[in-house]
């Protein structure tokens, strides 16, 4: 009896053929790429990011600021440096007070206190000695290596506008690496043995850091990119493998309805267990990249001297008094900041408690949409023409003067968070609290967040970067707040998902390697007129 084929049973084989061989042959590649992330994934749990120095790693190794040797006034500095600058501080650089003005766009111009002369960019010895000292390593360990004129390596590509920097390497145990930047007078970076070995097992090759192809941003863009989104397209792949291979059998027994067997079917297995958190962690790592530009919308326009009432004006600066300051810290100030918040002019101390220890923080990586103040050293606020302790300004003032300041929306609701919400947050209490969070009625519907203490914008927020911190924090870092304060449960889970994903990568690895083998082999044999070896023809 002749049996008339189901054509929809014959497209249904096919629709099966097209997903595997997919699946198969773009996965052989990409597998390479799981298997890295998914490793490096485990490290950057516990080392964080490349290797950096700080904001309060910069105040912490700064020598302390003696005040008695200014003999210059703020604004008497400006005018040997030739213009109103929108930015100034005081730090001590090599047993010297010198004000630092910022000019964006410009780089920075640097006076001494003491003399009112400009200073000069560091040489290389004076570099040594200022390395000396932040690190409090002696003076003879250090050996200039070379000079990064134009280019970065491999630790220095974040600190690209600190260009010069010069290179040394310091004879001590940990085997350091130190960058110097003769413009800024600042140690820029530093590496040891154990910081660069942690880089290389989490951080570098998690993002594709490499040197030779993070030089070439839009090259790195490009590889991350497509690599990335054709990985989801494998993950997704994968899935639908999960279901339609899926045997439905009657009655129902799962070890029937699994069709492989040995370490095929445990890819399965775990490909079918793990495939939405691997999906969902590709996915958001391409989304990290901005592929739609989502932080760059428009959103409220608020300018960033809303909170000053106007300039600087360095002239409503007298010296200042290092008694009343030495008395507010009860320790060595280290640097001296000049703000003005609601037109009255202050002084802010930056100095390090008694308790603190000199590590380098790191929260949130790649987060995205920028969020000022993180990793600041204690510090405390002076009229500066009173010299009167200031400890908070009003809420209510804050909030009106940005309701005014800002002419194309208007303040619908305004609070003071003791505590982070989902959008401003850290591990380890990173970011500034309590925090004022300001909502406006615009069309994008944007947040403001201010520090109450020192009447500065942290973040300006709309709604698209809210939902790209999900898409991306939140898938990628599971940074839910159920568990994410809630250590060792954050980690327990994230490390058993990690598992699973790295296992389910590793059998596709071998199975795609393995297949490889069996083509190569497959080809040679047709083109020799060999015959086929049996123990690789059932590959898969």
């Amino acid at each position: 009896m002749n049996v008339t084929p189901d054509p929809q049973c014959k497209h249904v084989r096919i629709f099966k053929n097209i997903l595997i061989l997919t699946h198969r042959y773009i996965g052989i590649p990409l597998s390479l790429f799981f298997v890295m992330w998914f490793v490096s994934g485990f490290f950057m749990i516990y080392t964080g990011g490349m290797p950096k120095v700080t904001d309060d790693m910069q105040v912490a190794g700064a020598e302390p600021l003696d005040l008695s040797q200014v003999k210059f006034a703020p604004a008497q500095a400006a005018s040997v440096a030739g213009y109103e600058p929108p930015a100034a501080l005081m730090r001590t650089i090599l047993g010297r007070p010198v004000y630092e003005f910022g000019d964006p766009g410009y780089n920075n111009t640097f006076v001494y206190a003491d003399t009112g002369e400009l200073m000069q960019p560091l040489t290389p010895e004076q570099s040594i000695e200022l390395a000396s000292r932040f690190l409090a390593i002696p003076a003879s360990a250090f050996h200039l290596q070379q000079t990064l004129e134009e280019h970065t390596d491999q630790w220095t590509f974040t600190v690209r506008r600190d260009l010069p920097l010069y290179k040394f390497v310091v004879d001590d145990g940990a085997r350091t690496e130190v960058y110097v930047s003769s413009k800024s007078a600042r140690v820029s970076t530093y590496t040891t043995r154990q910081s660069r070995l942690f880089a290389w097992l989490g951080t570098i090759p998690h993002w594709l850091y490499f040197e030779s192809l993070r030089d070439n941003q839009r090259l790195w863009t490009t590889v991350v990119v497509w690599s990335s989104g054709i990985g989801c397209v494998v993950a997704l792949l994968g899935l639908c493998l999960g279901l339609v291979q899926f045997r439905k059998v009657r009655p129902f027994n799962l070890q029937r309805a699994i069709p492989y067997k040995g370490l095929m079917r445990w890819h399965y297995i775990l490909g079918t267990v793990f495939g939405i958190v691997t999906l969902t962690w590709v996915f958001s790592g391409l989304v990290s990249m901005e592929p739609w530009a989502w932080t760059n919308v428009r959103s409220l326009k608020v300018s960033p001297d809303i909170l000053t009432g106007s300039e600087l004006k360095l002239q409503e600066f007298p010296l200042p008094d290092a008694a009343a300051l030495q008395s507010a810290t009860g320790v060595p100030v280290k640097q001296l900041e000049f703000a003005r918040v609601l037109g009255v002019p202050y002084f802010i101390a930056d100095f390090v408690p008694a308790n603190a220890e000199l590590t380098a923080k790191r929260d949130r990586l790649h987060q995205p949409y920028n969020i000022n103040g993180q990793l600041q050293s204690a510090s405390l606020m002076v009229d500066a023409q009173t010299g009167i302790l200031h400890k908070s300004f009003d809420a209510a003032e804050l909030v009106s003067t940005l309701d005014a300041g800002v002419t194309e929306a208007s303040v619908t609701e305004s609070a003071v968070l003791a505590d982070y919400d989902d959008y401003y947050y850290s591990r380890g209490n990173q970011l500034p609290l309590p925090v004022l969070r300001i909502k406006f009625d615009d069309p994008d519907q944007s947040w403001l967040y201010v520090d109450p203490q020192r009447g500065k914008l942290l973040s300006l927020i709309h709604k698209w970067s809210r939902l790209e911190r999900w898409l991306y924090n939140g898938l990628h870092s599971l940074d839910f707040a159920f568990w994410y304060h809630k250590r060792p449960l954050w980690d327990i889970g994230m490390l058993v998902l990690l598992s699973g994903g790295l296992g389910t990568s590793l059998l596709g690895l071998y199975f795609g390697l393995r297949r490889l083998k069996a083509d190569f082999v497959f080809l040679a044999n047709k083109l020799f007129g060999k015959k086929f070896p049996k123990d690789v023809s059932h590959a898969t």
